[in-house]
């Protein structure tokens, strides 16, 4: 995701910007966790990554909990958040990638999609 030139290392430019992300994803984290619990819920998730540009539906937003609840109690740790930033990220670039015309649109076949998919590193 931040390793830019695709070399396989990640170059101190590079890492300014994963510094940059991370610091970002920390502070928006702890701005939402209002009670210093180390988790937020639905609802916190959902403001943090509207805050964050994202305009995604409740829909989402569950299948979301879904998959980064891994303790199961319908709360996100930081650590959990962090990567669904990742990943979130990593999708979104991917996608944006294929949307030359920035309408929020793609039409690609099944393979290109599976290799966008696994391209992804997540």
């Amino acid at each position: 995701m931040f390793d830019s030139d695709k070399d396989g290392a990640i170059n101190f430019h590079e890492f300014s910007a994963l510094w940059n992300y991370i610091n970002q994803w920390t502070h928006c984290f702890r701005s939402f966790d209002k009670d210093s619990s180390g988790n937020i819920d639905k609802n916190e998730l959902s403001m943090a990554l509207t805050q964050f540009g994202y305009t995604l539906s409740s829909t989402f937003v569950d299948l979301l909990m879904l998959k980064f609840d891994r303790s199961h109690t319908h709360r996100v740790n930081f650590d959990d958040f962090i990567q669904l930033c990742v990943v979130l990220q990593t999708l979104t670039a991917s996608f944006r990638d294929k949307d030359l015309d920035r309408d929020g649109i793609i039409t690609i076949g099944y393979e290109e999609f599976l290799t966008m998919v696994f391209t992804c590193n997540i």
